[in-house]
């Protein structure tokens, strides 16, 4: 389901919030019934919430599908949403608030989306801000059901031990009335626009500096998502237990690891509907944090100007064994089938996406990585001790050819 990227100001948090709320009771089943229920299945039944999607899901014995299936649907269309529970929750996820400040690669991500993304959905947090947590009610959360748990948004995916025509006779029974019966408009995507900036929090009491840089790239169903997808696994990732050695194949961990330029370093390519971030997350000691961003805008440039063939080869084949490792078992499987319907309305099948990795070679590598980093402008977030970390200009020009 679409989640996060349809709030404004007023009701951002009321995505995650419903998460909260899905298992707290529905008009049939209190939350007692509910959890007794689920585990008497032997099943499983857990929600979470990303910038664009919310997933409630199930895992149960095949022969309980029908069950399972039954149970999603009440928690989705018939939450009783009680104001007893709604307090609760607000403290359980204002706790939850303080646990993400404690995690400052979330923090650092959040302020990367609000820098990147500034007066936009994409720039808001999945939680919210603590006065809206404090003061979202009862109606909030109804409003923003009734607005956007609608049929052309949802997607009933499962893998394992299921008959898709099964699937469909139960969402029919279970999802018909809702869903087919969608009064209104659907709400169009609000468009997100990205802007290359800054955000600063120095701390010098903070041991390491944790510092994530992107440029803009591409949304989920661009045709140069696989391209940079590549891109993503030739800079990889280190960290100070990989030890060292030529044989890392990243030529990115080599420098670092023969420099001794940072504690870990990790490639990131975020997508979204229509936009995305494609950049780098490193953890650095204070004094080496302008040497590690240089050498990674080197390492950057490098890839626009001249990556080599065999570099090309060997990231397109992680990636492909990456790829597959990320399917291993049920629960990832089905939650990629719902991905993919979101943003394709299809699924992808392995083979298209192997044969697209390895249509790509070192020119439309140079070609892509030109398109979206060369001369582009960054979006910057750090926080630590980052005193040594040169200024947005410095680091803006550096974007292009490099004094060494």
């Amino acid at each position: 389901m679409h989640s996060n990227r349809y709030e404004n100001e007023k009701n951002n948090g009321t995505a995650h919030f419903l998460e909260h709320m899905a298992f707290k009771g529905t008009k049939k089943r209190s939350q007692l019934d509910l959890e007794l229920e689920i585990e008497n299945m032997g099943a499983h039944l857990n929600a979470y919430t990303s910038r664009e999607q919310t997933v409630y899901y199930a895992k149960a014995f095949s022969k309980d599908l029908p069950r399972a299936v039954e149970i999603l649907a009440d928690i989705i269309q018939n939450s009783t949403l009680g104001e007893a529970e709604i307090e609760r929750e607000r403290g359980v996820i204002l706790r939850e608030m303080q646990e993400v400040e404690t995690n400052l690669q979330e923090v650092v991500f959040d302020y990367l989306h609000a820098t990147a993304y500034q007066n936009t959905a994409l720039g808001r947090t999945i939680l919210g801000p603590t006065e809206n947590i404090k003061s979202i009610n009862r109606k909030d959360l109804v409003d923003y059901i009734t607005t956007h748990y609608k049929g052309p948004r949802i997607v009933l995916a499962a893998a394992g031990g299921v008959s898709h025509d099964e699937l469909v006779e139960l969402a029919k029974f279970h999802f018909g009335n809702t869903l087919s019966t969608h009064r209104g408009e659907i709400p169009a995507l609000p468009p997100c626009k990205f802007t290359g900036s800054e955000i600063r929090v120095r701390d010098d009491k903070m041991p390491l500096a944790h510092l994530a840089v992107a440029v803009e790239a591409v949304g989920w169903a661009h045709p140069d998502t696989i391209c940079l997808m590549v891109a993503n696994t030739l800079i990889g990732n280190w960290d100070r237990s990989f030890g060292g050695g030529m044989n890392l194949s990243s030529k990115l961990a080599q420098l670092t690891c023969h420099g001794n330029l940072c504690h870990s370093f990790q490639s990131f390519n975020t997508s979204y509907t229509d936009t995305g971030l494609w950049g780098i997350y490193m953890v650095c000691e204070p004094a080496t944090v302008a040497d590690m961003l240089h050498t990674v805008q080197k390492e950057w440039i490098r890839l626009c100007t001249s990556v080599t063939e065999s570099e090309v080869a060997r990231a397109k084949n992680l990636l492909k064994t990456n790829m597959l490792l990320q399917l291993d078992g049920s629960t990832p499987i089905c939650e990629d089938i719902g991905r993919q319907m979101l943003c394709y309305n299809r699924r992808i099948p392995i083979p298209e996406l192997e044969a697209r990795v390895d249509a790509v070679n070192a020119e439309t590598i140079r070609e892509v990585c030109t398109k979206y980093i060369y001369d582009k402008s960054p979006a910057i977030a750090a926080v630590g001790p980052i005193e040594q970390l040169p200024d947005f200009n410095r680091i803006r020009s550096n974007m292009c050819w490099l004094r060494d």
